[in-house]
């Protein structure tokens, strides 16, 4: 049987975006008066008067970077809520992250292209298996619906 790690925005990326995002702006804190923010350093949702960041992210990017593979014009970024400051990251053994509502699982090969993707009524490990059935699939991404966003990485583990 196999199983998937899933992986928040890793730490070096955090430091870095909790400083300047990766579009090149400057991150401003703020205390999150209502809470529910999804947290893409410790995968959970924030809590009232927790102190977060609003940044742009290029997960995409920071893969290819990391493994030399060219994404060309599959490089995206968008908005991902973070702790403003470190934070002990996410507990283990809690299952898939953000798992109660649709969300899109999207494959992507390791040069970086998009495979295809599905819409699943949650994240669990018949999607995560029915993704990975593909050899060519290197990662898979986990997006929020609704607007689209990169909530968590998905590999073999």
């Amino acid at each position: 049987m196999t199983s998937y790690r899933v992986r928040p925005v890793p730490a070096p990326a955090l430091k870095e975006l909790r400083s300047l995002d990766d579009a090149g702006r400057p991150a401003v804190p703020l205390t999150d008066e209502e809470g529910g923010a999804p947290l893409r350093c410790c995968l959970r949702r924030s809590a009232s008067g927790e102190r977060i960041a609003l940044v742009s992210y290029a997960p995409l990017r920071r893969w290819a970077a990391e493994t030399g593979a060219d994404p060309g014009p599959y490089d995206e970024q968008g908005p991902v809520f973070l702790h403003a400051e470190e934070c002990a990251g996410p507990d283990e053994g809690d299952g898939y992250p953000f798992a109660h509502a649709h969300r899109t699982v999207r494959r992507y090969s390791a040069d970086g292209r998009i495979l295809g993707g599905a819409l699943v009524a949650a994240p669990d490990d018949d999607a995560f298996r029915d993704a990975f059935d593909d050899p060519a699939v290197a990662l898979v991404h986990v997006r929020a619906v609704e607007y689209g966003c990169f909530l968590y990485e998905v590999t073999r583990d």
